[in-house]
């Protein structure tokens, strides 16, 4: 396994004074070399600083995926500014109740539609990469690398309520990569895909792992899949962009090799044929349990086909207190970003960080049983919606799936079922869970998912859901 590197300087820096003309970047199908992409960020960043950005400052920065949003992300950090990453998509009339308690400075939109933002609109010009050789220095030489500054503000999923802005330093980010690398092979000749987003903590974290090791990042468009994994060694998936991905090697020449070595997947439930026909192309499953406030993942395993996480990772520890997991981790946020102002996290005296997910210690690994908050009582009977759902996702027509209670005169409340699947599977569904399902279980209506409520975030909003199905069944 290769040695943590202790940054005296920007990471990017770093790597262009050892290895400058090795690639950091693939864009497409053209390389950036470590010295090209360390000139580019001077330059860029410089441009930043004339305009003001400095050590106080809170930049926000939206857009999906792309090489101009991976450089403004690099000069902002440059600059000493925090960056909250956001969502394109997420609707107008959250970002009117959010933002203004964000006290945001400067803010660049890379999306296809504008932000009406009472912020200072930042001047992208010099963004665009070109191949031309050029000398850019760093100006801002107040600035220096300090892991303890503050680097990033991640919105939680907000299931539940308003997102909160996680407070990261880069020192967390480091740490955090460092604990999957310690368990999961990654070089520095490999590259990782940036198949999911930078507004996102799982995004964030393939964006360290790049980082800390050096490696190649790559950059592109995400359609059609099957290319944009091309010559990719590593990648973040989900388990249905996986079947793709070997779906569409069996139906080519078997002769060709596979560059893709290792996969993270994350999302539904894993199935064990999925792994083992992984297994036989010759690439490695991954997969484990995280969060934002721990940017990104706590504990991960090689994929076996079980339901549990596996173990904490180097520098995180779990302990389960009344059926609740908590965890200690040296990648822990610093607090919420609010009012201009840090609130720290809300920890046990003696230091610990209080989940909210039930779970338990099963056949020498952790499970994650789900979200003590969505526990709800149907005749008497503790229902846990996460167990249905776990059923339901089992149906391989079946993407995803959420239940939520509904009021009950006489059971007090009873599952409804929204499943993101065609109507003509959701119709069948009820006889074929009939006999998977304890009779308490059994939701009362299949309701298919609306495309309004994927909003383009990692995460469906539970309780945007819940008052969804309220609306459905008033009608």
């Amino acid at each position: 396994m290769a040695t943590v590197v202790p940054f005296k300087q920007w990471p990017w820096h770093h790597w262009a004074q050892f290895y400058p003309n090795e690639t950091a970047i693939i864009s497409g199908v053209s390389p950036i070399t470590w010295q090209q992409l360390s000139c580019h960020i001077n330059h860029l960043a410089n441009n930043f600083a004339k305009q003001g950005v400095d050590t106080q400052s809170t930049v926000l920065l939206r857009g999906k995926n792309n090489l101009n949003l991976v450089f403004a992300l690099l000069a902002v950090f440059q600059c000493g500014a925090k960056v909250l990453p956001l969502n394109p998509q997420l609707p107008k009339s959250l970002l009117d109740d959010l933002l203004p308690h964000l006290n945001i400075d400067f803010y660049a939109d890379l999306s296809e539609s504008t932000l009406d933002l009472d912020a200072t609109l930042l001047d992208l010009n010099g963004v665009e990469f070109d191949n031309a050789p050029r000398q850019h220095k760093n100006e801002i030489e107040d600035v220096q690398w300090e892991p303890s500054r503050m680097a990033t503000l991640i919105l939680t999923s907000g299931s539940s309520g308003l997102p909160k802005a996680a407070v990261h330093t880069f020192d967390a980010h480091l740490c955090s990569a460092e604990g999957v690398l310690s368990l999961m092979p990654f070089e520095k000749g490999d590259s990782w895909l940036l198949s999911l987003p930078l507004f996102h903590v799982s995004g964030q974290g393939i964006f360290w792992r790049w980082l800390l090791r050096g490696a190649t990042l790559v950059v592109r468009e995400m359609h059609p899949f099957v290319d944009a994994l091309q010559g990719c060694t590593h990648a973040s998936l989900v388990p249905t962009q996986l079947w793709r991905f070997l779906q569409n090697k069996a139906q080519q020449d078997r002769q060709h090799s596979i560059s893709l070595k290792s996969v993270l997947l994350g999302g539904a439930m894993i199935p064990i044929e999925l792994t083992q026909e992984a297994e036989h192309w010759g690439i490695q499953c991954w997969c484990g349990y995280g969060m934002t406030e721990m940017a990104s993942t706590v504990c991960a395993k090689r994929a076996d086909g079980k339901a549990g996480v596996g173990l904490p990772l180097k520098g995180k520890d779990v302990r389960l207190i009344d059926d609740e997991i908590q965890i200690k981790s040296d990648s822990v946020a610093l607090g919420y970003w609010f009012g201009g102002k840090l609130k720290p996290l809300s920890l046990t005296a003696d230091g610990w960080y209080s989940t909210r997910d039930k779970g338990d210690f099963i056949a020498d690994e952790w499970c994650v049983l789900g979200r003590l908050d969505n526990l709800f009582f149907s005749a008497g009977e503790g229902i846990q919606p996460e167990d249905i759902e776990k059923i339901l996702n089992t149906h391989p027509s079946v993407s995803q799936s959420f239940v939520v209670p509904i009021d009950d005169a006489e059971f007090g409340q009873r599952p409804v079922a929204v499943v993101d699947a065609e109507i003509e599977i959701i119709n069948q569904l009820p006889p074929w869970y009939h006999s998977r399902l304890a009779g308490f279980q059994r939701p009362v209506a299949c309701l298919q998912l609306p495309e309004s409520l994927k909003n383009g975030g990692i995460k469906i909003s539970r309780k945007q859901v819940q008052e969804w199905v309220k609306g459905q069944l008033l009608k």
